[in-house]
């Protein structure tokens, strides 16, 4: 038989050849060079039988398969039936939608912490040193003192009606409008509810505002009484809910009256020093704070947690003997070293100055 005719029986076609098939297992030995009579040796372990079709089902489910990813869908899974293989390749779309998720959710839980000025604790540290004395009238007649000698349930109203009367005025006048409501018997709710408010707009004159801040007291005389069993708010949500009492008197009143210090105290005076430090900034800028509110966030963002109810009378005494609104007495601070502010405001005439000068 010839050689090529003899080849051409054994070998199968390339299509119906298995795929999982070895070369080595496969070896084509010519056992005689006569070109009539050949001998083909094979392996005893490699079989040519390939009359094994692939499974009906299997078949079928490969090619549903095959059409819905063409089509874009994806095969519902079974409830109790083993995955297939291919169940498991990795979908780069969900990967990233998965990962953005997760970014977003780091974003907006973290808190964002910024970086401390420059020498604040030098700083602090000569502010503490100046204040040492204890002169400042914030020292002796702040709203701290209000009530300090009554029960606490009655010193935390007497704090309240206080820190309501402080607004735009100062602390002399505050103390003394404090005094004669004690005098008069009415550092209690029961009792200023029950007054006409006339009357008490007279006794709390002069205080900023007074008529206003008579109407508001005796508002939140009646809450306390009807809310609070006769005692004061005793969350920030509640006590700004008082008419006439803002953030400021709000986290004031939950440091003295209740020692719970949840944020700084910020009035005028802690908003301005802090602005002439150069400690605070509007977000996502390096120029001052406009508001108290806006100097509150940003003092929080680095200050130490425990220097946030000192904070306040420090910064307050600080301001009512050398850091004062107009010309500030920078000879007299120990600090003028360090202070980006030092002798810029002190150095400029008056507005009445200037003009005389000008004439």
């Amino acid at each position: 038989m010839p050689l090529a005719l003899l080849l051409s029986r054994i070998c199968l076609p390339a299509a119906k050849m298995p795929n999982t098939r070895s070369a080595a297992s496969a070896r084509l030995v010519r056992a005689d060079v006569n070109p009539v009579v050949q001998e083909v040796k094979r392996e005893s372990s490699v079989s040519f039988d390939v009359s094994k079709p692939e499974s009906t089902a299997s078949v079928k489910r490969k090619r549903v398969k095959r059409e819905l990813e063409l089509n874009g869908e994806h095969p519902k899974k079974q409830v109790g039936i083993v995955p297939d293989i291919e169940d498991f390749r990795y979908n780069r779309t969900k990967a990233v939608t998965s990962s953005i998720k997760v970014e977003e959710k780091v974003r907006v839980s973290s808190v964002i912490k910024a970086k401390a000025p420059e020498n604040w604790e030098a700083v602090l540290g000569g502010i503490k040193n100046m204040r040492l004395s204890g002169q400042a009238p914030v020292d002796t007649k702040g709203c701290e003192k209000a009530g300090s000698l009554l029960p606490p349930k009655e010193r935390r109203f007497a704090v309240l009606i206080s820190t309501m009367m402080s607004s735009q005025t100062k602390d002399e006048v505050t103390h003394a409008a404090v005094e004669r409501l004690s005098e008069n018997g009415l550092l209690d709710p029961d009792a200023i509810v029950r007054i006409d408010e006339a009357t008490l707009a007279n006794l709390i004159k002069p205080v900023g505002f007074y008529q206003r801040k008579a109407q508001f007291i005796k508002e939140a005389s009646k809450i306390c009484l009807e809310r609070f069993g006769g005692d004061i708010p005793d969350s920030l949500n509640e006590l700004l809910a008082l008419r006439g009492v803002g953030p400021k008197m709000a986290h004031l009143v939950m440091s003295i009256a209740w020692k719970n210090t949840q944020g700084i105290c910020v009035d005028t005076h802690v908003h301005r020093i802090s602005n002439r430090l150069g400690w605070v900034f509007r977000e996502g800028t390096k120029q001052k704070t406009t508001t108290p509110e806006q100097t509150r966030m940003s003092l929080e963002k680095w200050l130490p947690k425990d220097e946030w109810e000192p904070i306040n009378p420090l910064l307050v005494g600080f301001g009512q003997t050398i850091c004062t609104p107009l010309r500030p007495k920078c000879d007299m601070c120990g600090i003028n070293n360090l202070c980006p502010s030092a002798f810029k405001e002190s150095s400029s005439p008056n507005p009445k100055q200037k003009k005389t000068r000008s004439s």
